[in-house]
């Protein structure tokens, strides 16, 4: 339990260091950097920090965000049978964002719970994995190919909340992504790991996505201290630095902040280095 607490108080202390260090950025539409924007979102079965269940309150925040693709979390009921809970049908006319399409499900938006939305483009392949674990918990896999952007493999995962759970499922993932495609490949969502070194549960990934980028406080949205959210390429300069989607209403929607990144694919050719190796 001393290690724990140890563990914690160290991954709070660095996000409040590397808080004094960033400088504030503005999260309006105005802001919106080039090229294709990737985005992961937790948005609690969009109940915010004030315990107000408000879905047109998310997709205002996802609509600040403007990504080209953006990977959901906990967009479903959890228990019982799964319903979405948030108008797609409006989300798209709105915004051009359409959900890849899940097999086997009526009233869900997604696979337990996490939703790929992208735009402009097509959706080549589309997998829904069960991660190991004592909670319910999967991944979606979706290879896109984007007007902006090309081919691209999304693996948009929630990972569990114990840490032997954590463990398993990130060896699953590094497992599907020895599968021989050369497809540039993004890891995002709610991972739910907030220890640092080498009692990460991440560090297994670092085999197919090589070193883990900087990590970002994204929760909880209120204060941010810990960076449970994360967005990975298995290729070197794929994307830019990640940040948090800070404005003031996505600091209320959710009790997490939503975090993005730009991707280039057109600066990748055949020959670039791959983060991938065997496990």
């Amino acid at each position: 339990m001393r290690k724990k607490k140890e563990s914690l108080r160290a991954s709070i202390l660095e996000s409040l260091k590397n808080r004094k260090k960033a400088r504030p950025r503005s999260a309006s539409g105005l802001d919106r950097p080039e090229g294709t924007l990737i985005a992961s979102y937790n948005v609690h079965k969009c109940v915010g920090a004030d315990r107000r269940f408000d879905p047109e309150r998310t997709s205002r925040v996802i609509h600040e965000i403007d990504a080209d693709v953006i990977g959901l979390q906990e967009a479903d009921t959890r228990f019982g049978e799964r319903t979405g809970i948030l108008d797609l049908r409006r989300l798209e006319r709105e915004t051009g964002l359409i959900p890849v399409p899940i097999a086997g499900v009526t009233k869900a938006h997604g696979w337990h719970g996490n939703v790929v939305l992208f735009k402009q483009g097509t959706v080549r392949d589309v997998h829904q994995i069960n991660l190991p674990g004592l909670e319910p918990r999967g991944a979606l896999i979706a290879e896109l190919e984007l007007v902006r952007g090309g081919s691209i493999r999304i693996i948009a995962a929630h990972l569990g909340l114990l840490h032997r759970s954590r463990a398993q499922q990130t060896r699953l993932i590094v497992e599907l992504m020895n599968d021989g495609s050369e497809t540039p490949t993004i890891l995002l969502g709610d991972l739910n790991e907030w220890r640092l070194g080498d009692r990460s549960s991440l560090n297994t990934i670092q085999n197919a996505f090589g070193p883990l980028p900087p990590a970002v406080p994204s929760f909880p949205s209120t204060l941010p201290l810990l960076a449970l959210d994360r967005i990975m390429a298995n290729r070197r300069g794929m994307i830019s630095a990640v940040e948090v989607h800070d404005s003031p209403l996505a600091r209320v929607a959710s009790d997490h902040l939503p975090i993005k990144a730009v991707v280039s694919l057109e600066t990748l050719d055949s020959g670039a280095e791959m983060h991938s190796r065997t496990a």
